[in-house]
């Protein structure tokens, strides 16, 4: 049995809902589809899947088997791009990872760039506000904002991720300007649902403080409170590389500059660095130049 198209086979037709649409696909009969299956199964020692008229369903040891098949087929797929000539030029597809708004704000533009750059690679932006598992996604790389990385995947550092606490001058015709961080807690405060939705955090003269808050707005991405912010609801505790364009334009006022809201790093991480692609290779070195340790974002701030 070809262990490999096997495996090929059993991840089309969960990808494709149906052993037809897998054998279109992979330009197979239908016969030979089910055969690989039945070996696959044979060699697992486990049935892989719930057959039924209607659909097709993993069996547990089908979930635990999808994810593996999937690492060998992309390891198969390294192997062929680690023997390549070295100096053949970045190609193929690169899935990647980021929150919404740095996304937006920030990586789009990046990705314009290096894909002008290497124009036989192409990039799947795949704009999630959640951790995503890498291996069982297929995302090759992901921008991570954290202090606490899962210490089971490759992380190299890119930059810094600063905050600032800002209203709009609208806002601040109707409140008075907060002099302290205690002061935010008489103020109507947007927070993201999953990041200080009730506690923001920061370092003063050196020292830890964390002030409660609440708000009638909150939202599970920061675009959205940065547009109510621009509206007047509110004081947001927003990135610098989303909300600075605006501080600089005075469309949002910077407040209490002297408190500094907890920083964070930034991180591209991947699940393994063995027999790397040109692509993701390239790519990496990409964004470490692009994102420096100081960004450009924070200039005159």
């Amino acid at each position: 049995m070809d262990r490999l198209q096997a495996m090929r086979v059993f991840v089309a037709v969960v990808d494709l809902g149906s052993q037809s649409a897998a054998a279109d696909h992979l330009d197979l009969s239908r016969p030979v589809v089910s055969r690989y299956l039945a070996e696959l199964e044979n060699w697992v020692g486990a049935r892989l899947m719930h057959r039924t008229t209607r659909k097709l369903s993993l069996t547990a040891a089908g979930s635990e088997t999808l994810p593996r098949c999937r690492q060998m087929l992309e390891l198969c797929t390294d192997m062929q791009a680690a023997v390549s000539e070295p100096d053949e030029a970045p190609r193929g597809l690169l899935r990647l990872s980021v929150s919404t708004s740095f996304g937006q704000a920030q990586l789009a533009q990046a990705m314009a760039e290096y894909v002008k750059r290497y124009p036989q690679v192409s990039v799947d932006l795949q704009m999630l506000d959640r951790t995503v598992n890498l291996v069982d996604e297929r995302i090759d790389l992901a921008i991570r904002t954290s202090n606490d990385l899962d210490p089971n995947l490759i992380a190299r550092k890119l930059t810094v991720c600063r905050s600032v606490i800002c209203a709009s001058p609208t806002y601040l015709l109707e409140h008075p300007h907060p002099e302290k961080v205690q002061d935010l807690a008489r103020h109507n405060c947007l927070t993201h649902s999953y990041f200080g939705k009730s506690l923001w955090h920061f370092e003063e003269q050196g020292n830890p403080v964390s002030v409660p808050v609440q708000g009638n707005i909150s939202a599970n991405e920061a675009g959205t409170l940065l547009r109510a912010t621009l509206a007047g609801a509110g004081v947001a505790m927003l990135p610098s590389y989303q909300a600075g364009d605006y501080i600089r334009s005075g469309e949002l006022v910077r407040l209490l500059p002297e408190a500094e809201p907890r920083q964070m790093n930034m991180y591209a991480v991947y699940a393994s660095r063995k027999h790397m692609p040109s692509a993701l290779r390239s790519l990496l070195d990409f964004l470490v130049l692009r994102f420096p340790q100081e960004p450009v974002w924070d200039i005159g701030l």
